[in-house]
């Protein structure tokens, strides 16, 4: 039997030798019998609570020991925390939980909730990162289970909880909805996090959200726990400061308990669930823990404590805590407790031998295979399936949009989201200002009229906020299309897509996904309002998060078809897609000349062939030279090749449509069709599109000319200054004869 190496060590002595000082009980007291009169624990419940803090414990030493001996990976752990398993004891499996990473022990008790699970095993297997583990398969080491209702979580900065809110949020309005979803009506969702990360921006606007629809009178059935070492890292927190910030804020139930008190620990954490079930409000349970072992197993923790420090937590360490609450109680005696923790010991290094027997990811493929599901049969069908003729009749009347003549991009996207609305009940828009005033510019004017502010709803000024309604509400079973008022404004929230949204399926092994469409008002070019938050074009912290897929779309046409897509590619494989929806051209009518007309287009028939993720469009045909755009440099291209032809040059303008993934197939062949290609970019020189266009080229092995023309690397000024750092029509055509 392998003994923990130091200061693991220190720990596992400190326990054997507190344990077994202990004197015997007296007498022998029957398990079901509560171990203090009036109490609802019984001595089963509290043996419970020790085995699973016991494996906790003996995970975290073979995770230090399997890292010191290069097998493991991410040994940070839950030694000290082990109280939190009373707060799974409170709680069921059919209670969604998204947990702090040091949630050891609240795992294995819920896992002990469902019978042939084997928790142990499952966290031995994502400590070695193999192929067998049952949730990430082995990308990365997380707590997760859909069996147990634990959604994996990398519980980075506190970065869950919007999705907590959101998906307490979600549980209640699918219930008014008539919505069916996995969870139970009566669901609790319980998110934990540390007294560092309750200081993050994340967390004050998550929990300040939560509040915001408790004060409206809107169901929020969230139990937050705050499990307070008093550290991050090094940096400490100043005591009293959760309790000062979090115990008497309005509208939010405060519990709290220490750690080493097991018996208060399983009456609060059940007081607390309890109060959340019935009110379906939002409740605070303040758990005080200590933190053994340092920060993860590469923190030198006598860097910056002192040995004293570090010693005197031993006397506040859960796990003997609950021993002594056991003997004290009667229910088992120091040697059968000691036998149980060595038996637990024997049993984790028996499951830590065969994990690292186990297989690993072994290939890019395997790697990938769970960021994104890829179905476009699937998504082409759910695209083009008809809405039921009587409900498009309701929410349009007696003319649909496809007879209603040429529209605007604005108008084509709002008679789109109609079409969705009125297709599936599951789906949800939400955004700052887009019910009753109808978007600032008119986007979703009349939807809150026609579907009801259950389905079209505002929401408050914070961008975190609406990102995490949308993952809550893809949790709970529904569709939902958020809006993000200015591109600029993503920028805040840009890690609620990247590292909440684009990772779940990728660390759920597709078991979980984020299905949601996210519409932003982008790019530059709006003449007389705004400046730089107003008229803002980088798009490269969208383009490189895996899985996410970007649309573009310029023309009306394919804004409403666009939409559609993404749309089905959420429902049918879960997609998170963003549709950047180009300011400036929302209301423009013509191209070329005043009253032309020539930026109208037809409504296109929900019939009608769907519009394909990656799959460019071209405009003309000609054999000298190819324009590649998107967004407002379409107009400008179709323009500057209008007057090139009447020069006698032939201009093809393909139109790239999809930013993530881009359509290389159909690039790659429009640029051999005229061996000369010039890339109009209005995103920056720098981290533009242009850079990957180029790129896809070159390595798609086209030989011929290639040039590209972008806006400056410059924010964007007020007013007349915005045209000396944009791309224009002048710089575009004079690079274009120059390539001739």
């Amino acid at each position: 039997m392998t003994r923990a190496s130091e200061p693991d060590a220190a720990i596992d002595d400190h326990f054997l030798h507190t344990i077994s000082e202990l004197a015997a009980p007296s007498s022998a007291v029957p398990p079901r019998q509560p171990v203090r009169p009036g109490s609802p624990v019984t001595g089963t419940r509290l043996l419970e609570l020790f085995d699973a803090q016991a494996g906790s414990r003996h995970l975290d030493f073979a995770a230090r020991r399997l890292g010191a001996q290069g097998l493991g990976y991410y040994s940070i752990g839950s030694a000290g925390h082990e109280s939190n398993a009373a707060v799974a004891a409170a709680l069921t499996p059919a209670d969604p939980a998204l947990l702090h990473y040091r949630s050891g022990a609240f795992y294995l008790e819920r896992g002990r909730q469902v019978p042939g699970q084997k928790p142990l095993s499952d966290v031995l297997l994502g400590v070695v990162a193999s192929a067998h583990e049952p949730i990430s398969a082995g990308r990365h080491k997380v707590f997760g289970n859909a069996a147990l209702g634990v959604i994996p979580q990398t519980s980075t900065i506190a970065a869950h909880l919007p999705r907590s809110v959101g998906l307490a949020f979600s549980l209640g309005r699918a219930a008014k909805l008539g919505l069916e979803h996995q969870w139970s009506p009566e669901s609790v969702v319980v998110c934990s996090f540390g007294d560092a990360s309750a200081n993050h921006s994340t967390a004050t606007g998550a929990i300040n959200s939560a509040l915001h629809c408790t004060h409206q009178g809107l169901a929020m059935p969230l139990l937050l726990v705050c499990e307070d070492n008093g550290i991050g890292i090094s940096v400490r927190t100043p005591p009293g400061w959760i309790e000062a910030t979090y115990g008497q804020r309005a509208g939010l139930a405060y519990f709290t308990a220490d750690g080493d008190d097991p018996v208060r620990c399983l009456e609060v954490a059940r007081h607390a669930a309890d109060w959340v079930r019935e009110h379906r409000a939002p409740a605070f349970l303040h758990l005080r823990t200590v933190r053994l072992m340092g920060h993860a197993g590469s923190d030198v923790e006598t860097g910056y404590r002192s040995r004293s420090e570090i010693i005197s937590d031993y006397e506040r360490d859960p796990l003997p805590a609950t021993a002594k609450a056991l003997v004290h109680a009667g229910i088992a005696g120091p040697d059968e407790l000691v036998q149980r923790y060595e038996d637990t010991r024997r049993e984790v290094a028996r499951l830590a031998e065969d994990a690292v027997s186990r297989p690993k990811l072994s290939t890019a493929a395997e790697v990938m295979a769970s960021i994104s599901a890829d179905r476009p049969d699937a998504v082409a069908r759910r695209a083009t399936g008809f809405p039921d003729p009587r409900r498009r009749k309701e929410v349009f009347g007696e003319q649909p949009p496809e007879a209603e003549g040429p529209l605007t991009v604005a108008q084509a996207i709002n008679r789109a989201l109609t079409d969705e609305l009125a297709r599936d009940e599951r789906v949800l828009v939400f955004g700052q200002d887009i019910a009753r005033k109808g978007g600032v510019y008119g986007v979703t004017r009349g939807l809150r009229k026609k579907f009801g502010g259950l389905r079209v709803f505002d929401t408050l000024l914070d961008e975190q906020s609406i990102l995490g309604t949308a993952l809550g509400a893809g949790l709970a079973g529904l569709l939902p299309i958020p809006e993000i008022q200015y591109l600029a404004y993503l920028h805040n929230a840009a890690d609620q897509v990247r590292g909440e949204a684009s990772t779940l399926s990728f660390f759920s092994d597709g078991r979980y996904r984020n299905p949601m469409v996210v519409r932003i008002a982008g790019y530059a070019y709006q003449k007389g309002f705004g400046g730089h938050f107003h008229n803002d074009n980088s798009v490269a912290a969208l383009r490189d998060v895996p899985g996410v897929v970007v649309a573009s779309p310029s023309r009306p046409d394919d804004a409403a078809a666009m939409l559609r897509t993404c749309v089905a590619a959420a429902h049918e494989d879960g997609r998170v897609c963003v549709l950047l929806e180009p300011i400036a051209l929302y209301h423009t009518r013509d191209l070329h000349d005043s009253g032309d007309g020539n930026w109208l287009a037809d409504y296109p028939s929900p019939s009608a062939a769907p519009v394909e993720i990656g799959r460019a469009r071209n405009h003309g045909d000609g054999r000298d030279l190819t324009l590649v755009t998107y967004g407002n440099g379409l107009p400008m291209s179709l323009r500057v090749a209008h007057r090139l032809r009447e020069r006698g040059i032939g201009v093809r303008v393909l139109d790239l449509r999809w930013l993530a993934p881009l359509p290389v197939h159909d690039l790659l062949e429009a640029a051999r069709a005229t061996g000369r290609v010039l890339v109009a970019d209005e995103t920056r020189r720098s981290g533009g599109v242009s850079e990957s266009v180029v790129t896809a080229l070159i390595d798609g092995g086209f030989a011929g000319a290639i040039r590209r023309v972008t806006s400056q690397d410059s924010f964007i000024p007020l007013g007349s200054a915005a045209h000396h750092v944009l791309l224009d029509e002048a710089t575009i055509e004079k690079a274009a004869v120059e390539m001739l």
